[in-house]
This record gives structure tokens, sequence and C-alpha cells, in this order.
């Protein structure tokens, strides 16, 4: 049956955005307090593959992050005039390049890691871990519609 009512700020949509929209807040604000200001959340796209496997392809960060290669271009190009990052040529072929996490986009990998552990934690005081756990399936399944 087609929905009749108007959106409202009860509905999915707007929860979604509204809570991230929160997160990406407290992000900015620990990152800051931390001597990082210049890091961007949409700079995750870029760093938070490179945590996991450092030297990747652009075409490989765009597809880890399900994002397109302009996308992706223009974000490596952002945490590159941060510091964060640096690319070089692939040796395995010349045309293509290899992105890696600098000294800085290390340094921050330590930052990253403590603040998001933090607010795992927060999450879990707020919610249980039950909750938590539920909501991380959820969002994973939003993901993948």
């Amino acid at each position: 049956m087609p929905r009749t009512n108007s959106p409202t700020t009860q509905d999915v949509g707007f929860l979604l955005a509204k809570a991230s929209q929160r997160f990406n807040e407290l992000l900015v604000e620990r990152f800051a307090a931390r001597g990082f200001a210049e890091v961007r959340p949409s700079y995750g796209s870029v760093l938070v593959p490179l945590f996991e496997r450092d030297g990747m392809r652009l075409g490989e960060l765009a597809a880890a992050s399900r994002l397109s290669k302009q996308a992706m271009t223009g974000l490596v190009q952002q945490c590159e005039r941060g510091g964060l990052v640096e690319r070089a040529r692939d040796p395995a072929d010349g045309r293509a390049f290899n992105v890696r996490l600098s000294a800085r986009g290390r340094a921050f990998r330590a930052v990253a890691e403590e603040i998001l552990a933090d607010l795992d934690e927060e999450l879990v005081r707020s919610l249980g871990t039950r909750n938590r756990d539920a909501l991380i399936r959820a969002l994973k399944g939003v993901i993948e519609l």
C-alpha cells in the first residue's frame, strides 16, 4: 500500500542523515582537539581503507569506499593537501599510482583509532551492547540496499 503521509522527522532517511551528521560533528570536534583540524569526515573514504591496507590504487580505494573514481580522485587530492596521504607510481605499472599514508596519516591513524574506540564505548553505554550490535547489522543492511 503506498504511503500517504508527508515525510516527517521520524522517517528513517531523516534519522539516518541526522545520526550521521551528529557522529561527524563529534569526529570533527575530537580530531581538532587532538591536532587534526584539517581532517574532514569525508576523508574516511580514503583513510579507512588505507588503514586496512596501505598502498592501494585509486580504483581499489574507490571500490572499497563505494565511490566513483572521479569522487575518489578529489578526496585523495584533499587528503594530499592535508599531508595525510601521498601518491607514488606503481612499480608494477608505471601508468598507475598507489596511494599511501604519509607520516602524518600514520600518526592520525592512532588518534582515529582512539577516538573511534571512545565513541564506540559511548554508544555501548547509551544503547547497550545488544542494540549497538543490532545498529551495526542494520547499517550494513542499509548499505547493501
